[in-house]
């Protein structure tokens, strides 16, 4: 406890010094020593300086004042900076004839727990001499350093002025943080061979742009006499006890006390300086010592009106010339021709002008454009829809702007196509929310109905199967209204049917698994869902898959947004002849899809049949689309490696011309082995007719041995 009290009152006093001393610093202190300022934190006398920062004014034999610090002599002090220059005592060794052996004279400065580094930047260490070695070292316990630099040469002819290389003089440098070093010489190292000539050598830790090396230092004792055996050396010093972020929280020992300073990290050891801020200058350790700069006093580039503000300038051209006076010249005005000036001020009033016409026109174009989407808002039962959605708690359906759409598919890029047909265009668009959907932007609207268009979408909205794609919004603000679905990675069954490039073929197990999920989805259209909803546009590129490969029934009820046009519908009366037709091709198929194989019909039997078949006509009312016949029939799929013989099934055929061709390459595919060649058909009956859709459903065709 007593401990305790002792220290605390220790780290008091320290605190009362370091505040007098910052604070309490008598007017009448000393500013110079001799022709040397002495700036705070230095001082002369009591209360004259900062802890660690006492200097001595001392005068010498001669009468002349010189400050000191301990025993060393102060050169100047700069306080921006944050060196002071000293005098750095010289090391030698020389050759004694009397007793033929060497004089030396060594020395070591110590500033070790002092406010003062040896500059590793400014200093190096020089040895000078012929066959010399010379040593600087540290020894510390955990902080040990030694350095050395060697210097040798023959003869005096071998010696260049200005160069400090190895012959003659050499150089070394020093590490940070240096506060102690003393110089020794290797008396091991031969050097009597250069005595007569280079009879003492000298080593020196010196400020580095100070020295040039003279042959003279060599054979004569020019350096000695030059120096009187003192060289100038520099220190960094640095308030050291503290960092700035640290200084700064302790208003009584911080040091910068000066409005308009700044607190700078010491490059040399540990602690921080203090500095004027940029366009002041003075001393910033003393109240009020930084002030401003006058620049327009100073030789700042101003070629025109200079006006000085605080920390800074501002340089101007006289009035009637132009140009930056910081850098150039000021250039006088040219007077215009008063015709000029006419059309300049007419031209500035019809820009004036045109621009208010452009804003007003913009502003028209704007409003324009909100009364264009609120109608086809107001037309597609916008209205309604939201009635809907209000009457309703937790619907998830949501009306998008065109905006939010456009920015989900990148303005409806190229890149993000899914899919087109024609009844639109399919995008891929990501959400705010980061969710994936699929945008599917039709070309036209049924216009028999369009008034109910949102309110049938929500209806639709409500449709909630595994197997169907779920309707998350649309927008009705554009001229064709657009659709967000839920978004299916993994293609259509088309695409799966198809695809040419498949490795292997698609198992039976998760064929029928699809067309049962197909059909169960279709089943809850019709039946279950209230009002029950005919999808009218059922084709494999509508059944999408999952990434579980699982069925998902897109475009339902896409016959109330896209019309049956000649090019995607075809209708077919119902007759007695027309079904009878079926019935026989259905019988036909069921007989060579018999499991075992002697009741199966022979390739000739089928081809007999099909002759009979193909002499019935289609209905005179069935448009010839050969792409649209050709999909009743089917052709050969890649993706199990069976083809027509010599046939290009990528042509498109008549009814008649592709039974002909079966026909005709029947007997020729019979030679491998009776040949089943079964046709598809799936027909949707209501009160009057059959659509038949122009989607292409490939034959399978499976070789029996």
């Amino acid at each position: 406890m007593e401990a305790a009290l002792v220290y605390g009152l220790f780290q008091f006093l320290l605190l009362l010094t370091e505040a007098a001393s910052a604070e309490s610093r008598r007017d009448d202190c000393p500013t110079t020593c001799g022709n040397v300022d002495i700036p705070y934190p230095f001082g002369i006398g009591p209360n004259c300086f900062r802890e660690g920062f006492e200097l001595y004014c001392n005068k010498t034999e001669a009468g002349i004042e010189k400050p000191f610090v301990f025993n060393v002599e102060v050169i100047n002090i700069s306080v921006p900076l944050g060196q002071a220059r000293l005098l750095s005592p010289v090391s030698s060794q020389c050759y004694n004839t009397n007793t033929n052996s060497s004089d030396y004279s060594v020395w070591r400065m110590n500033f070790d727990d002092t406010p003062y580094r040896f500059s590793d930047v400014h200093n190096k260490f020089t040895v000078i001499g012929c066959n010399t070695l010379a040593y600087i070292g540290s020894p510390r316990d955990n902080n040990s350093y030694e350095s050395g630099c060697v210097s040798v040469c023959h003869n005096e002819d071998s010696l260049v002025d200005d160069s400090c290389s190895g012959i003659g003089c050499c150089q070394t440098t020093i590490p940070e943080n240096l506060t102690y070093y003393n110089i020794q010489f290797d008396a091991n190292f031969n050097s009597s061979s250069i005595w007569e000539f280079s009879p003492c050598s000298y080593a020196i830790l010196l400020e580095a742009s100070w020295f040039k090396f003279q042959g003279p230092y060599i054979t004569t004792n020019q350096l000695q006499n030059k120096t009187d055996g003192w060289a100038p050396v520099v220190v960094d010093w640095a308030i050291r006890n503290e960092t700035c972020e640290v200084a700064m929280l302790n208003h009584n020992s911080y040091a910068c006390i000066s409005a308009n300073s700044v607190c700078l990290r010491s490059t040399n050891g540990p602690g921080y300086l203090c500095n004027c801020s940029s366009g002041y200058q003075g001393n910033p350790y003393i109240h009020n010592g930084c002030q401003d700069i006058d620049e327009c006093n100073e030789k700042y580039p101003c070629h025109g009106i200079c006006t000085n503000t605080p920390g800074g300038y501002y340089c101007s051209c006289p009035q009637g010339t132009h140009g930056n006076a910081s850098i150039a010249e000021c250039t006088p005005d040219q007077k215009l021709p008063s015709a000029v000036k006419v059309v300049i001020g007419t031209s500035s009033s019809l820009g004036f002008l045109l621009l208010c016409g452009m804003c007003i026109y913009m502003v028209y174009e704007r409003r324009r454009f909100t009364k264009v989407k609120e109608r086809y808002f107001k037309d597609h039962g916008g209205w309604l829809l939201l009635e809907e959605i209000k009457g309703k708690q937790g619907v998830a359906f949501k009306i998008f702007t065109n905006q939010e759409l456009e920015r989900a598919t990148n303005r409806f890029d190229d890149n993000r196509v899914l899919g087109r047909g024609g009844y639109g265009t399919v995008y891929k668009g990501v959400l705010e929310d980061k969710q994936i959907v699929a945008v599917k932007k039709p070309k036209m609207i049924n216009e028999s109905n369009k008034n109910e268009f949102g309110k049938e979408m929500f209806i639709l909205s409500q449709i909630n199967h595994k197997n169907i794609v779920k309707l998350l919004g649309c927008c009705l603000e554009v001229e064709v209204p657009m659709l967000v679905y839920e978004f299916v990675p993994n293609g259509t069954l088309f695409h799966l049917i198809h695809e040419h490039n498949r490795t292997s073929p698609i198992r039976l197990g998760t064929r029928l698994r699809i067309a049962y999920e197909s059909a169960d989805a279709l089943a809850y259209l019709h039946s279950s869902a209230s009002p029950p909803i005919i999808h009218g546009d059922v084709k494999s590129s509508n059944i999408l898959l999952d990434e579980n490969y699982e069925a998902k029934v897109s475009d339902f009820g896409a016959s109330k947004l896209v019309p049956k046009d000649e090019d995607q519908f075809a209708t077919v009366v119902k007759s007695e002849g027309d079904m009878e037709l079926i019935q026989e091709t259905s019988e036909l198929a069921k007989q060579c899809l018999n499991i075992r194989g002697e009741e199966r019909p022979m390739m000739k039997e089928v081809a007999a049949e099909l002759g009979k078949l193909r002499k019935s006509k289609l209905h005179p009312w069935i448009p010839h689309n050969a792409e649209e016949t050709e999909s009743l029939l089917g052709e050969s799929s890649n993706d199990h490696g069976l083809y027509y013989n010599g046939i290009d099934t990528t042509t498109s055929y008549t009814t008649e011309k592709r039974l002909a061709l079966d026909i005709e390459y029947g007997s020729e595919c019979e030679k491998g082995g009776r040949l089943l060649s079964p046709a598809f058909a799936t027909v949707i009956n209501d009160s009057s007719t059959v659509p038949i859709h122009s989607n292409i459903t490939k034959t399978k065709r499976i070789f029996l041995g």
